[in-house]
């Protein structure tokens, strides 16, 4: 008797589990594994799965094929009202690190912020991070929203919108944001100082700006230019792609070549000891134009670097890689 009604307990349970899974479909059960850091990431981690079935709750569920095209929804891309926050620059930090941080591209902070070095940006300083990707466009005597609209192939509704401009009256003097459109490249280049590349490899023996005349020591004379130091003969290299408008020789520079490049940009290369090209040849950026000598007025074998933009003198060391 005794284990008749053992028995009979034992089929009791075990109906009673059964009965228990049924309910709770056992599809729906989480499974987890243990996943290596080769295949989950950095510091690998636990993957759970949970099987769906195909139909749940009267929803019926469907594969998608991957030459589906699913759009966006249209709210994502229509244009929407410029807003901005604020960030104060923390030790370390650069344009470029905080352009990604904030999911933007570099023209928008820089061009917002009107950066026009970012090797000079300051710790402490506020800048403002925008809510999406853009550029700022100061109006002029000449334009019409719909002029700006065509150079940065933008549509007006879209600059009215972000903007908050309820017609196409726009004020000469104002800055507009212009929504998506990005800082042309040697713009960028010269805001980064990535515009040029170093002519020679050497030290700078003589930096641009005021110093001691090294022929007149009791005066001080403006260097307009790099000195930068070079065995004779040390191959002087075009620091950016051009046209070779000059070449020749000065009482001063000694042998020089001047080149032309875009964007309003021209560099002098002087007191080589030969030339290596000829005016109107295109040279490009990186290629051999001369060597490095004493030519003209020098204290020794060095290339005399200068830069000029739009016709007026600039420091070449800001504009430098």
């Amino acid at each position: 008797m005794p284990s008749f009604y053992g028995n009979g307990r034992n089929i009791f349970r075990l109906t009673l589990i059964l009965c228990l899974f049924a309910v709770i479909k056992p599809t729906h059960i989480y499974k987890q594994q243990e996943i290596p850091v080769s295949e989950y990431g950095v510091g690998g981690g636990v993957l759970y799965e949970e099987p769906i079935p195909e139909n749940d709750n009267g929803i019926t569920l469907s594969t998608i094929s991957l030459e589906t095209i699913v759009l966006e929804p249209e709210a994502f891309s229509k244009p929407h009202v410029l807003l901005s926050n604020t960030h104060t620059v923390k030790s370390g930090e650069n344009i470029s690190e905080l352009a990604v941080s904030f999911g933007l591209n570099q023209d928008s902070i820089i061009s917002l912020n009107k950066i026009t070095n970012t090797r000079l940006l300051q710790i402490g300083r506020v800048l403002k991070i925008p809510n999406q990707n853009g550029i700022l466009h100061n109006v002029k005597s000449t334009d019409t929203l719909a002029s700006i609209a065509k150079k940065y192939k933008v549509d007006e509704s879209a600059i009215q919108t972000v903007n908050e401009l309820f017609s196409d009256k726009i004020t000469v003097g104002t800055d507009i944001f212009i929504p998506g459109a990005r800082l042309d490249f040697a713009v960028l280049q010269e805001i980064n100082g990535d515009l040029f590349i170093w002519p020679v490899n050497g030290i700078i023996t003589s930096p641009y700006g005021y110093r001691v005349d090294p022929f007149n020591p009791s005066r001080r004379q403006f260097h307009t230019g790099l000195d930068i130091r070079g065995s004779y003969g040390t191959p002087i290299r075009a620091a950016m792609a051009g046209r070779v408008s000059q070449v020749g020789f000065d009482n001063v520079l000694g042998n020089y070549v001047v080149i032309t490049h875009h964007s309003g940009y021209r560099t002098m290369y002087g007191h080589m000891s030969v030339i290596r090209t000829r005016t109107g040849a295109y040279v490009a950026l990186g290629e051999r134009i001369g060597d490095v000598g004493s030519t003209g007025l020098s204290t020794g074998p060095h290339l005399h670097f200068m830069v000029y933009k739009n016709g007026v003198l600039v420091n070449p060391r800001a504009l430098m890689r």
